[in-house]
């Protein structure tokens, strides 16, 4: 009776010590871990194991407590020997639990690069350079380097990455965001090019990709970008030039200042509509899928020229006629010089 008796009260000790133990442990794998600063990082290498990942939170000054815990809590929540490579997030109310979840299933801190509609390939280039922590791989290399390394080689970089926001982790280098940005433009041009309009002045895929990159240049007004295409085309349809000034532009490279000459439109490069008929030899920048719609879908209309309006809002005034057109282009002078005059006289323009 006494042993029984003994063998109860051990029990009960057991299982007021196991409780105690159990709450304990609870407490541990879902409070907040102290320590952690603002925008704290974790990085797990390929080969560190928990006891490396623990060495690394202590080395940032984060409290990490029983390591023996940290291992109980890893074979409960199954990321014993499964942590995965990667650069997570240390909230300020990261639990233990949460971490190893997080390292078990992946889920890195996810970084976002955006391509500009409208940059060109030096503008992209310079843009990659400067985002901290990518690895930079095509630093030394110049563009046909470049394209080689992506699989493509001769071909001309101009236009051939998608502006849209790419996705990147730690451990990534530019060459893969340009990957996915190439693959991403080749996509969206094979559906502009396979939904085109009947009876295009185009060829292939790469001249509605240089006709879109134009037409991206041009107007950053959403709604003008068909109208705008429509001129283009009709005009190629007709045998006119494009007269065009960011081909212009394009063709002086760093020569252009900032201000474009009339001389500038009669001195002849590849890439000036002015002098050349029919589209220059590639894109002149990067265009977005609105205006790769636009080119292989333009607006159907009469006009064969356009001017800008003049009013800052950036768009155009669109003329069937010259004579129509220099009237416009005679308006646009007149209120850029009243703009300029009011500027002088500290006044607003009306």
């Amino acid at each position: 009776m006494m042993l029984r008796r003994v063998l109860l009260v051990l029990l009960l000790i057991g299982a007021v010590l196991l409780a105690f133990a159990w709450q304990r442990f609870r407490a541990f794998a879902d409070t907040p871990l102290p320590g952690i600063g603002a925008d704290a990082t974790l990085v797990v290498a390929r080969g560190d194991n928990l006891d490396k990942v623990l060495g690394k939170l202590q080395a940032q000054g984060i409290a990490t407590g029983n390591r023996l815990a940290w291992q109980l809590l890893a074979r409960q929540t199954r990321a014993a020997g499964r942590l995965q490579v990667g650069e997570y997030a240390l909230a300020s109310a990261a639990t233990p639990r949460a971490l190893l979840i997080a390292m078990r299933d992946g889920k890195v801190v996810r970084r976002k690069f955006t391509i500009v509609e409208g940059w060109s390939i030096r503008d992209l280039r310079a843009a990659l350079r400067k985002v901290p922590l990518l690895a930079q791989k095509t630093a030394g290399m110049d563009d046909a380097a470049l394209m080689a390394a992506l699989g493509h080689p001769g071909q001309h970089p101009e236009g051939r990455f998608l502006p849209e926001t790419y996705a990147w982790v730690r451990g990534d280098a530019d060459l893969d965001v340009l990957e996915r940005a190439y693959a991403a433009m080749d996509k969206a041009l094979a559906a502009a090019w396979a939904a085109r309009a009947p009876d295009l002045p185009l060829a292939t895929p790469d001249e509605a990709l240089t006709l879109a990159s134009i037409v991206e240049k041009e107007t950053g007004v959403a709604d003008e970008r068909p109208q705008i295409a429509g001129v283009f085309v009709r005009r190629l349809q007709a045998g006119m030039r494009l007269q065009t000034d960011p081909t212009v532009i394009y063709g002086m490279g760093s020569r252009y200042a900032g201000n474009l000459r009339r001389a500038d439109l009669t001195t002849d490069t590849p890439y000036n509509t002015y002098t050349r008929a029919g589209l220059p030899p590639t894109p002149i920048a990067m265009p977005g899928k609105a205006a790769l719609r636009a080119a292989t879908r333009p607006a159907p209309g009469d006009a064969l020229y356009f001017v800008a309006v003049g009013d800052g809002s950036g768009r155009h005034v669109f003329s069937a006629s010259l004579a129509d057109h220099n009237a416009a282009v005679k308006d646009y002078v007149q209120r850029y010089r009243a703009q300029r005059q009011a500027v002088r006289e500290g006044a607003a323009p009306k």
